[in-house]
């Protein structure tokens, strides 16, 4: 069983998988400009303006970690946030969590007032992008200009 910790980005716990996931991306990033680290700023996963949730797992603990974070306005006037930093560790991929992690994350950007939510991605990433497309994640016009990302993607949440 999976369950949900709503920690600060900066908390021990999260930090670490953080820095775990960025290693990950250095050590496999397919560029050879590199990975460009940058860990997020803590205000902008607090409530109301974002979450940031650590995943724990009743059988391996600690398994990953997730966040979203208000943008602003999206194009058409809607309430715009953005999935971050989707991580899972090697022992928890292909068993669910990283959809039922998807899923909370969307559950509260709709809670905060989100009427659409984006995400970017690298094309190495060909799992997490499986995962976007299947859960309902359609290709967008780059919203930023992270020089990590080559898909971004963005999806409706319903009212």
């Amino acid at each position: 069983m999976v369950t949900f910790r709503e920690l600060r980005v900066d908390d021990d716990v999260a930090h670490a998988l953080l820095a775990e996931y960025f290693a990950e991306r250095e050590a496999t990033f397919p560029s050879a400009g590199g990975y460009r680290t940058t860990f997020p700023a803590a205000d902008q996963f607090e409530p109301p303006r974002g979450v940031f949730l650590v995943v724990d797992d009743e059988d391996r603990g600690v398994v990953g970690c997730g966040g979203i974070r208000r943008l602003g306005d999206g194009p058409n006037g809607t309430t715009l946030f953005e999935v971050k930093h989707l991580y899972l560790r090697p022992s928890a991929r292909g068993l669910g969590a990283g959809r039922i992690l998807l899923a909370e994350l969307e559950r509260r950007a709709a809670a905060f007032g989100a009427m659409d939510v984006v995400l970017d991605t690298n094309a190495s990433l060909a799992a997490a992008g499986g995962l976007y497309r299947s859960s309902g994640y359609r290709d967008i016009e780059p919203y930023n200009d992270n020089p990590n990302a080559t898909n971004w993607y963005g999806k409706p949440l319903a009212p």
